[in-house]
């Protein structure tokens, strides 16, 4: 495949993937005045605690699931790039414990910049992505826009007993994340022509793979919360499942898996903005070890395109899960720390 094409994708915009997300502080403050209740009954998960998507009860077995999440190109090929942001809008979906039932896309072009096959181009590998999900394309809207974005408002479905927020982790859970960190560090090497063929290779593989897992995690009693990592990083996610269970995370930086090259790019200064506006919005409640390198908490903060689930689990449950999860196509997922009373906030171990 030719990762670089005659036009640049990755070089129509001005970032990319979910580094595109505004700062998590300046979201606090758009989102400030909005009300912590809502008089909707039947809204179970809305804005107050940050979740992945929302849900709304229909009746006293079935919640409806909705999401959507669209972003400029971090990769130059369309078809890659309408399949990783298709894989990363379904994702939400499955962070709820939920099943995807269909998705309407969402289209922005510069039409005198990009040719309309390669417009088709992304839509092809968004529609492929959705086929893997077994869900369809069901519309979507389209507009003439300065910069290419694509995504997906996407709609599911999941038994009440199913949905896990991001809000109900325990004292003494295990925490399981599901995928190699480090696809941030990635997209800035490849913007600069610094990602060797095999890393994109295995960049494209993270990316796309849907996070299914999710829907079969959620039937299980000894599952207690969920998240997907992205455009916040592992600790920004971290932080909003600590803050929205009033507990503390505890991770182990040993335990960490990531991206073959990413630590040696990060050292490299291949470092998104984003992680940089992560930290800064989130440095008060986290503690590092001593002596931190910047390149390492730059790591820690960075911004995850359709990355994996974080999940909190009933500890003497949490070695069958991870083989599970292993089994069903995830052999990076790890056990990367604990939840433990306390102030709400992320601790790394060394």
């Amino acid at each position: 495949m030719n990762i670089h094409q005659p036009i640049r994708l990755s070089q129509l915009s001005h970032g990319g993937g979910c580094g595109c997300k505004l700062a998590p502080s300046v979201l606090q403050q758009l989102l400030s005045s909005h009300p912590v209740t809502t008089p909707y009954k039947q809204l179970l998960v809305g804005l107050e605690t940050g979740d992945d998507a929302a849900v709304w009860k229909l009746d006293n077995n079935t919640c409806i699931i909705a999401t959507m999440d669209f972003f400029m190109p971090m990769v130059d090929d369309p078809r890659d790039f309408g399949c990783i942001a298709a894989t990363n809008a379904i994702s939400d979906v499955y962070a709820m414990g939920g099943t995807p039932i269909l998705a309407l896309a969402i289209l922005g072009m510069p039409v005198d910049k990009i040719p309309p096959e390669m417009a088709r181009k992304i839509l092809e590998g968004g529609a492929s992505i959705c086929e893997k999900a077994g869900i369809p394309v069901a519309g979507g809207h389209s507009i003439d826009s300065p910069e290419p974005i694509y995504g997906l408002a996407v709609v599911g479905i999941a038994p009440k007993s199913n949905i896990r927020r991001n809000a109900d982790a325990k004292a003494g859970d295990k925490l399981i994340l599901t995928k190699a960190l480090g696809v941030g560090i990635y997209s800035a090497a490849f913007k600069k022509d610094a990602l060797s063929l095999k890393a994109y290779d295995e960049f494209i593989a993270t990316t796309t793979q849907l996070n299914k897992v999710g829907a079969k995690l959620g039937q299980d009693p000894a599952v207690h919360a969920m998240t997907d990592i992205t455009g916040f990083g592992l600790l920004g996610h971290a932080l909003e499942m600590a803050r929205g269970s009033n507990k503390k995370l505890v991770i182990d930086v040993e335990a960490l898996p990531w991206l073959e090259e990413a630590a040696v790019l990060a050292q490299q200064g291949f470092i998104t903005g984003a992680s940089s506006r992560n930290w800064k919005s989130f440095d008060s409640y986290v503690v590092l070890p001593e002596a931190t390198a910047d390149w390492r908490r730059m790591l820690y903060c960075d911004p995850q395109t359709s990355g994996g689930l974080l999940v909190a689990c009933a500890s003497e449950h949490a070695t069958s899960l991870l083989e599970m999860i292993r089994n069903d196509g995830y052999p990076r997922a790890c056990i990367i720390g604990e939840t433990r009373d306390g102030q709400p906030q992320v601790i790394v171990e060394a």
